[in-house]
């Protein structure tokens, strides 16, 4: 019993010997250069071997490190490598400007797609939207469906179908394979294929004459599609059928829906605010109106002229958590932002965010972090604060309603964009929805 309690012993002191020694000796191991060699001396900022006492910095051999260049330590983007890139495309008539997001808006090139005479116009721009499937950008134009490779940058098709009925608004469907868009004011939508541009069928929207803007439901099985009318038609992508209407009170101009497309929230002609609908019934439930005292007097003189299209307002975003609407009050140049988070919209004059240029749409970038207005301001979400300005290769603002804001890889592909119409994200609303539930269970 002794000896056994001897042996014990005699092994946890070379245990701890060996503990203790460990350190010793990686302390005494030199450092290892970029390439895994052994240095004696010290490394340098590209981990780069130099003599002992090389990098000490005197009067005479002022010295400092050369900056971290190994791509191999720090990854894509430092160093020499170059990084992935975010990109703002802006269409404007016959072309679309991109601008670096990473690198305070900054032009990038103008992509030019359309050119005529300078005796005849170029066709006006109707909507913007892209596809990581195909890695093209669609520009609907009033006469043309123009497909743009990303890499290329060349056109893959440019398709005015019957002349006179295109297009007008196009969204793509979750997997990036087909585009529904509207005509030109007819009373039809066409569902396209996104890598060729054939004709897989067409909604009719008898109901819906003039189609002008329209909305896709976040999981691609129903699109909403508004005239500049007064009724709008809800459709099945499946059957593309259309399924029922929704009338307003007056002519529909720009519209979102919720996460699970049960709300639609209208711009209206001859409002100043926006009119709440429940898909299910199909009925409104609710007309939100900007105080009278802010516009109406001001709309009721003829005399006075605003930038609205013909409205008090144009344009109309969600918070992807649907926390906020935000609509740009033509009236008085600001946007308007509503709480959200209650039983109905109330309106926050405290985060009115002020604007100089005309603003007839708003954007909300990429993780909801930014807005981008067709005035050319950019706008921390947060803070409703502009931080930024979207100007074109002259430095003129952009003044453009067609924003995408995408994401590509290090071989050029588009990785991910937003939705040209600002609408609600399931996950960000279920992650607020779960946030607040912690919260309540927390004061509980």
């Amino acid at each position: 019993m002794t000896i056994r309690k001897t042996l014990i012993g005699a092994a946890s002191c070379a245990v701890l010997a060996l503990f203790v020694a460990v350190p010793a000796d990686a302390q005494n191991k030199p450092k290892l250069d970029a390439n895994g060699m052994p240095c004696n001396g010290g490394l340098d900022g590209a981990r780069q071997c130099l003599k002992a006492g090389a990098r000490t910095s005197t009067a005479d051999h002022p010295y400092r490190d050369g900056g971290e260049s190994d791509g191999r330590l720090y990854g894509p983007g430092r160093g020499f490598t170059l990084g992935a890139k975010e990109l703002i495309y802006a269409a404007v008539p016959g072309s679309i400007v991109v601008l670096d997001a990473k690198d305070n808006y900054n032009f990038v090139k103008r992509i030019t797609f359309e050119q005529k005479p300078a005796t005849l116009p170029l066709e006006s721009i109707a909507g913007m939207a892209a596809s990581p499937a195909t890695n093209m950008i669609y520009v609907s134009t009033r006469g043309h469906l123009v497909a743009i490779d990303l890499l290329t940058e060349k056109v893959v098709w440019s398709n005015a179908y019957e002349p006179g009925t295109c297009c007008e608004r196009a969204q793509v469907t979750p997997d990036g394979l087909t585009l529904e868009v509207g005509s030109d004011l007819k009373n039809f939508h066409r569902v396209i294929d996104a890598r060729t541009g054939a004709v897989k069928g067409i909604i009719q929207t008898p109901q819906s004459m003039f189609i002008h803007n329209m909305n896709m439901s976040p999981d691609g099985k129903t699109v909403f599609d508004a005239p500049n009318g007064i009724t709008m038609t809800v459709a099945d992508m499946a059957t593309m059928k259309a399924i029922k209407t929704i009338t307003f009170s007056d002519h529909i101009r720009v519209f979102v829906i919720n996460h699970d497309a049960t709300r639609v929230y209208a711009n209206l002609n001859n409002l100043d605010g926006f009119e709440i609908a429940d898909v299910k019934t199909g009925k409104v439930i609710k007309r939100i109106e900007v105080p009278a005292e802010m516009w109406k007097a001001k709309w009721a003189d003829p005399n006075l002229h605003f930038f609205g299209h013909g409205a008090p307002m144009h344009g109309i975003a969600m918070t992807p958590d649907e926390s906020e609407i935000w609509i740009p009050d033509a009236i008085n140049n600001q946007v308007l932002v509503y709480d959200n988070t209650g039983e109905w919209p109330v309106l926050d004059q405290k985060k009115s965010i002020p604007y100089k240029d005309p603003n007839g749409w708003i954007t909300i970038g990429l993780d909801g972090k930014l807005a981008y207005m067709a005035s050319g301001d950019v706008v921390d979400v947060k803070t409703h604060k502009i931080v930024g300005q979207l100007r074109d290769e002259y430095g003129r603002n952009m003044n453009s309603e067609k924003i995408q804001d995408m994401e590509f890889d290090l071989s050029g592909h588009l990785v991910r964009t937003e939705n040209q119409f600002a609408i609600g994200d399931p996950k960000a609303y279920a992650a607020r929805m779960a946030a607040q539930k912690k919260t309540k269970e927390a004061r509980n």
